[in-house]
């Protein structure tokens, strides 16, 4: 028997090594490597102001994007099925918190996007560059530094699932229970990443076009029918919807703390912002948003509705939850769920890579933005010859390396508990920089009126601001229920979770504020890009 059980875990492993080296092999190539070393360390500074025109040119025309492309890398940051098991264990309630999100918050904050990105002059930098010109550099700053350093735990969930997913595929339970193994996966699939963002954002957005095809859209599009079809043939439903129970009637811990995932999932919409400069036509911004935000509602409310109402509540996995549920309404209407749920786990894997690619160079760019202008030290201030700014992006991969040794570790074979800590304090963290974002719609509302746009919300002042305030009220009350515990955290760990949501969000807020102290002393050169 012990000699079996040796075999089969010789073979677990070397299915794993095997897996390992077929996926990442084309981007641990030699060419790679050697082109990273001289991107990184190689690179040229310079503060001359009159870089060559042609150069400039040539950049933007290597990375020219379409809306689709746009529409694409955007998707990818905000549609995701890494929230749909939870939106499924909510219950009917799920559709309140969606709609509420969606259309209350979600669509608000697009097109405030929009407007700040139309701005004169507002067009680079993203959200450092709104803030800053509504309410100065140092607010400008710590917004771009929250946007950027929130997705470092953020990548964890997205890592959890992907690794979730691949045990499924596997049959290798382990790689989601050990946290020994879970981290070394985690750290192949980022630093692998990592050594792709080298190509540039064209070439990123070619691939997350075809990821969130492939590994989004697809398997979400494919559940929506397999649950039209499961109710055509009569199964039975685990939740019914109806207007007596899709609003919830108490507001207790647990119900506050079930709408934190809602908002989680549409947030991302602005940080392709950096990007607009490389739209065919720029003023294709926010019909993108708009498309973005009815396509991200229809996608979250159809998959998180077939998930809740074809799987018992006490089976959903946050982790696994969406390739468990595909795999259950396939057998339940006479497919192979079995077989099916693999080839869709490696989908999702692979729409989920795509995503983190996109969070790494999206805020990315708008930090360099801020890194060229001295609010960090010049060693950041340099990109490489496609203007991708490898030191920004390794800098962010060893942060998330160090967040995911607290939390890996922290969690042991919970991977659920890992999971709502990542999702916990991610949308914290990205709720401060909203925070910063709607004070500065209503400032520049309020007090920049005057300042040329090629986009309103709204040219109403007063509607504007009425809006961004009702934003503004969810975002803060979002922000302080995030840090209650989810319903299910085992009493042992739920002072775990408190304290490693106040000691995350404690560093992060104060972190911005120690750089900026000492920020004159990285300005009394300004650094330029050469292009």
């Amino acid at each position: 028997m012990d000699e079996v059980e040796d075999k089969r875990a010789r073979f677990d492993y070397a299915n794993l090594a095997f897996f390992i080296f077929k996926v990442f092999r084309p981007i641990l190539m030699k060419k790679c490597i050697i082109n990273f070393r001289k991107n990184f360390f190689g690179g040229k500074i310079v503060s001359d102001k009159s870089e060559s025109l042609t150069k400039l040119e040539e950049d933007e025309k290597y990375n020219r994007l379409t809306a689709l492309k746009l529409f694409a890398m955007t998707s990818s940051m905000v549609i995701s099925v890494n929230e749909l098991a939870p939106f499924g264990k909510t219950g009917p309630t799920a559709v309140f918190y969606l709609l509420l999100a969606g259309l209350i918050w979600f669509v608000p904050i697009t097109q405030m996007a929009g407007e700040m990105a139309s701005v004169d002059g507002w067009d680079k930098g993203g959200i450092f560059t709104w803030v800053k010109g509504s309410l100065g550099d140092r607010a400008g700053w710590t917004a771009m530094f929250y946007q950027w350093i929130h997705i470092t735990v953020g990548m964890n969930t997205m890592m959890y699932v992907i690794i979730g997913a691949l045990s499924i595929t596997f049959d290798t339970p382990w790689f989601n229970t050990t946290p020994s193994i879970r981290f070394l996966l985690m750290m192949i699939i980022i630093w692998s990443i990592t050594l792709v963002e080298m190509v540039g954002v064209k070439k990123i957005g070619h691939i997350a076009e075809w990821l969130f095809g492939l590994g989004i859209a697809l398997p979400v599009i494919l559940l929506i029918i397999t649950f039209f079809v499961y109710l055509f043939q009569g199964r039975p439903l685990y939740m019914h919807l109806s207007w007596n129970n899709i609003f919830p009637h108490h507001l207790t811990g647990a119900t506050l703390v079930a709408f934190v995932p809602f908002v989680l999932a549409f947030c991302g919409g602005e940080a392709s912002a950096p990007h607009a400069k490389y739209l065919e036509n720029p003023k294709k911004y926010s019909t993108v948003m708009l498309a973005l935000a009815v396509t991200a509602i229809s996608f979250d409310l159809l998959g998180s509705t077939a998930i809740g109402m074809t799987i018992p509540k006490d089976q959903i996995q946050n982790s696994t939850g969406f390739v468990y549920a595909f795999g259950k309404i396939l057998d339940s209407i006479g497919l192979p769920g079995d077989v099916i749920k693999k080839f869709i786990s490696v989908l999702l894997a692979a729409g989920i890579i795509g995503e983190l690619g996109n969070w790494l160079a999206g805020p990315s760019q708008g930090m360099f933005e801020a890194a060229k202008e001295g609010y960090m030290p010049k060693f950041f201030a340099k990109s490489t010859d496609r203007d991708v700014p490898m030191r920004l992006i390794v800098l962010q991969t060893l942060i998330v390396t160090a967040s995911a040794i607290l939390i890996t570790f922290t969690s042991g074979k919970n991977s659920d508990f890992a999971f709502n800590v990542s999702l916990a304090a991610t949308t914290a963290q990205y709720l401060m920089v909203y925070i910063l974002m709607l004070i500065s719609y209503i400032v520049l509302k309020v007090k920049h009126g005057n300042l040329k746009r090629s986009y309103y919300m709204t040219r109403s002042n007063g509607l504007g601001v009425i809006i961004a305030i009702i934003a503004l009220v969810i975002t803060v009350v979002a922000f302080f229920i995030s840090f209650i515990p989810a319903q299910g955290t085992p009493t042992e760990l739920k002072g775990v979770y408190v304290w490693t949501m106040i000691g995350l969000c404690l560093i992060v807020t104060i972190l911005p504020l120690v750089i900026y102290h000492y920020h004159h002393r990285f300005k009394q050169t300004k650094y330029k890009q050469k292009n």
